[in-house]
């Protein structure tokens, strides 16, 4: 336990490495792209590649992971992460923009979406009793959410090194280079986890007697993110910036509150899942949230609009922790890699279309419509996950 306990140490350390880089990205890409001279359009299309990549990597990873050192193939993800931030800084050319997006680890949305995901799952799942599951990854999900949240506030150090003199266009360029480092420190926090990997299963197949579990759930959380996707870190900086004139330093400290917002919420879903349940702990927090996300999309007034998008941050990210550590309590250990992948990836799938759709909205004029079509499905997705899902328990509730 001592072991399993230091390794979800170095864990909880390597993703805040990742999703601090991965918060200010969010918030900058937009803002590099344009200096680049493209448009709302083209950065729809980026983040689109960039979630379609992650989504084939990460299902990659999940099905083929079965049986070899989980601590390799993360470190091996980590140096993918400091390619990335190497070769965004150096491009200039929209073509290999789109190459890097789609190869490597560049993450446009609020969430964990990578191939880091469905290692890291397993890892944790394997040192947590029935009992304790879902508070460690309420944790992980906490420091995820701190991390990205002071990301976003960090997204406004371009002001600040222009401010003394340095082009902007060299000081967007840099913080993809501390995005580098930061997956350096990554690796080097996978280092320290003892070697692991789970028996690699006789039959053929990934899954086993979780197959149809996996699946239904897989299809449902695929509504979910393709909603999500109209409404991505990197879109929503868009909205904010075309709809309200916001500033760069304004809107990083908005992301910032937004990050914390929804960490506050990650131990009290935790706390509120043992209560009502995991399903209806993701259901009924995720259902308002949506309905805040609507209210902001048709209120003109940018306080009103912040306040609402505030409390939509407290409530929509509480169905994470519980998400995961729902379908890691269906599967048995041995699919708990492939079921987090085959849960993800459709996930990333249908948030990877949705992105260059919202650009195109956003290029016709039709500001409010991805925030509306966001919220709409959102709420339809966790009405059909409540009807199919209601019954069917993990351990710790039965």
């Amino acid at each position: 336990m001592a072991k399993s306990s230091r390794s979800a140490a170095y864990l909880y350390l390597a993703r805040a490495f990742r999703d601090f880089g991965d918060g200010f990205v969010a918030v900058l890409l937009p803002v590099y792209l344009t200096a680049l001279g493209l448009g709302a359009l083209e950065v729809g299309i980026v983040a689109t590649l960039a979630l379609l990549g992650s989504a084939l990597l990460t299902l990659g990873i999940g099905l083929r992971s079965g049986g070899r050192d989980q601590r390799l193939l993360l470190i091996m993800a980590s140096m993918l992460m400091v390619t990335t931030g190497l070769a965004f800084a150096g491009s200039n050319s929209f073509a290999a923009l789109l190459v890097v997006a789609f190869l490597g680890t560049i993450n446009p949305s609020a969430g964990s979406v990578s191939m880091f995901v469905p290692l890291e799952h397993a890892v944790l799942a394997s040192s947590a009793s029935n009992i304790e599951r879902t508070k460690i990854f309420a944790r992980y999900s906490l420091i995820g959410a701190l991390a990205a949240a002071a990301g976003s506030l960090a997204a406004a150090s371009p002001e600040l090194l222009s401010s003394i003199g340095v082009s902007r266009l060299t000081a967007l360029r840099a913080m993809f280079l501390l995005y580098a480092v930061l997956g350096v420190a990554g690796g080097l926090m996978y280092r320290q986890i003892p070697a692991m990997s789970f028996e690699e299963k006789t039959s053929s197949s990934p899954l086993g007697p979780s197959r149809t579990i996996v699946y239904k759930l897989a299809a449902l959380f695929s509504i979910d993110a393709f909603a999500g996707g109209f409404v991505v870190h990197s879109l929503l900086a868009l909205w904010l910036f075309n709809k309200f004139g916001l500033s760069l330093a304004t809107a990083s400290l908005f992301f910032f509150w937004s990050g914390v917002c929804s960490a506050i919420s990650l131990p009290v879903a935790a706390w509120l899942s043992r209560r009502i349940g995991l399903i209806n702990t993701m259901v009924f927090t995720h259902i308002p949230s949506s309905v805040c996300l609507i209210g902001a999309a048709v209120l003109p007034r940018l306080d009103i609009a912040l306040g609402l998008l505030l409390i939509r941050a407290l409530l929509s990210q509480m169905d994470v922790p519980t998400r995961t550590s729902y379908v890691m309590a269906v599967v048995t250990p041995p699919e708990r890699a492939a079921a987090a992948s085959l849960t993800s990836v459709p996930r990333s799938l249908a948030a990877a279309i949705s992105p260059a759709i919202a650009g195109a909205l956003f290029a016709a004029g039709l500001t409010a419509w991805p925030l509306l079509i966001c919220g709409t499905l959102k709420i339809a997705y966790d009405l059909l996950l409540l009807w199919a899902f209601r019954h069917i328990k993990p351990p710790e509730e039965q």
